[in-house]
């Protein structure tokens, strides 16, 4: 286990977040909790799909399944999921809370592809 996984407690909560896959032909699916350690580990650290290491399984299965739970929702009915647990036991300050970052000032210039990289305008 590496320390980029799950704890067996996280897994209890988040587990259920996830779709289940229904019974199907060919070959049984990739364990989700296998593909989630995975995605968390290439989110986490920035490796490339394809160097993902073989403890988590197929590079192309993970990425795969984070595709299919972004089409469907999935992450964002966990990150709802969790944050309405967090309120319901006090945990989260609202007023110091934010959704995004458009307070942050952005980079100065535009792309441009002519060449390649962030030009001043």
């Amino acid at each position: 286990m590496s320390r980029h996984d799950l704890t067996d407690k996280q897994w209890e909560v988040l587990e259920p977040l996830l779709p289940q896959p229904g019974p199907g032909r060919g070959r049984p699916r990739t364990d989700n909790r296998k593909c989630l350690n995975g995605i968390l580990y290439v989110l986490k650290t920035g490796v490339a799909w394809a160097d993902l290491p073989a403890e988590y399984g197929s590079p192309t299965t993970c990425w795969r399944r984070f595709d299919e739970w972004s089409q469907a929702g999935v992450w964002d009915a966990v990150w709802s999921a969790l944050l309405a647990s967090l309120d319901r036991a006090g945990k989260i300050e609202w007023a110091a809370a934010f959704l995004d970052g458009s307070f942050v000032p952005s980079k100065k210039g535009g792309w441009s592809r002519a060449h390649q990289g962030w030009k001043r305008q």
